[in-house]
């Protein structure tokens, strides 16, 4: 059995690192992309100071879980105003860089209208235009900063989006543990469950290969470990650097590999009862790990080495971890009644992350 690997971002790593801007630019203009309290925090002042005249403009208007409403105007006013403009850096956490994502292709109409046409099938989106993208996390766990996709959504028709196309992996994924320190706690959590995540969902992953396998497991060994200490010592940069390479690590494994059941469950959460994505693709783990059990030896053999034996008690052993941050583990927890649960964990098996789970064959009506 062969096995193939491909990511191509070239990826800077360490404290201090946002002061390599100007090098990996190479003299392009570029657009930077940001949250809107990044001003506040002195985060666009430092980037004008290090960026000068390659510096463009500054689009802060990004909103959590970017919807297609919000997103129209600033696409079709980018594409107008900035067509010029030869890379985007994407500061923040993943709503930032999905928006930058979504911003750097165009066809040659400019308008965001033909862009979401093609995210919904309804006519083809063939992109003529393109930047590139630096992408700067200030959050450890989205791992967008090393994968194509994008998450868009459109709430009013009650609809999620995934971007992805060729031109869409950034260039280069620059990870400053330094910019880390003001996360709030919440976020802190929430980002690095989404880590977590993204790791295990890795492993219990059809398309699973030997080098996702052990991305993913260094990066579960890191965030059990870590996460807990962080979440009592916030400003201590040694444990949000250890923390951001983790999910480094587990946003290189699912960028081959995809994400599985978890997430697909998390889309409709997010959707229905507004829960914030790290919560969401998180709390179902223990659930997603127990029908996992026992559906390849392969598979199970890797579970064992992420997450230790005996394997049968791993389950209970990742709900003691996650609620012991605070957070709840069952759907009933969230407002959810047990046959809306079941209808929504059929309905995440049939999509298309849903079916990249090793058990989507299996009824999960009984594990809820």
């Amino acid at each position: 059995m062969t096995a193939n690997y491909y990511n191509p971002v070239h990826t800077v790593y360490g404290a201090g690192a946002l002061s390599s801007l100007p090098k990996l630019l190479r003299g392009r203009r570029a657009a930077v992309v940001t949250f809107p309290e990044a001003r506040m925090l002195g985060l666009v002042s430092r980037l004008e100071d290090i960026l000068g005249a390659q510096l463009a403009c500054v689009i802060d208007r990004i909103h959590p879980n970017p919807d297609v409403q919000e997103l129209s105007e600033t696409y079709d006013t980018f594409w107008r105003d900035h067509a010029e403009v030869e890379a985007i850096i994407a500061v923040g956490g993943g709503s930032a860089i999905d928006t930058a994502k979504a911003l750097m292709v165009a066809n040659e109409s400019g308008r965001f209208a033909q862009l979401v046409a093609g995210l919904a099938d309804e006519q083809p989106f063939t992109p003529t235009r393109f930047k590139a993208l630096i992408a700067v996390p200030t959050t450890a766990g989205t791992g967008s900063e090393v994968t194509p996709w994008a998450t868009i959504w459109d709430r009013a028709r009650q609809k999620k989006h995934s971007l992805h196309l060729p031109q869409t992996w950034p260039e280069c994924a620059l990870i400053d543990p330094q910019l880390m320190l003001s996360l709030p706690a919440s976020v802190t959590l929430q980002s690095g469950l989404d880590a977590l995540s993204h790791a295990l969902e890795c492993i219990w992953n059809v398309n699973a290969n030997p080098v996702s396998d052990a991305l993913a497991v260094t990066a579960i060994h890191e965030i059990l470990e870590v996460l807990p200490k962080l979440m009592q010592q916030l400003d201590d940069v040694a444990l949000r650097g250890r923390m951001a390479l983790a999910a480094m690590q587990a946003g290189l494994a699912f960028s081959n590999t995809k994400t599985a059941l978890a997430h697909s469950i998390s889309y409709e959460m997010t959707l229905r009862y507004g829960l914030a994505h790290g919560i969401a693709c998180s709390f179902s783990l223990p659930m997603v790990l127990r029908s996992a059990l026992g559906q390849r030896p392969d598979r199970d053999a890797v579970l064992t080495r992420a997450l230790g034996a005996p394997l049968a008690e791993a389950p209970e052993r990742l709900a003691a971890f996650i609620e012991g941050l605070g957070v709840k583990t069952n759907f009933g927890d969230y407002g959810v009644s047990d046959q809306e649960a079941k209808e929504m964990v059929l309905h995440a098996q049939g999509g298309a992350r849903g079916k990249n789970f090793i058990g989507h064959k299996v009824l999960l009506e009984s594990r809820i």
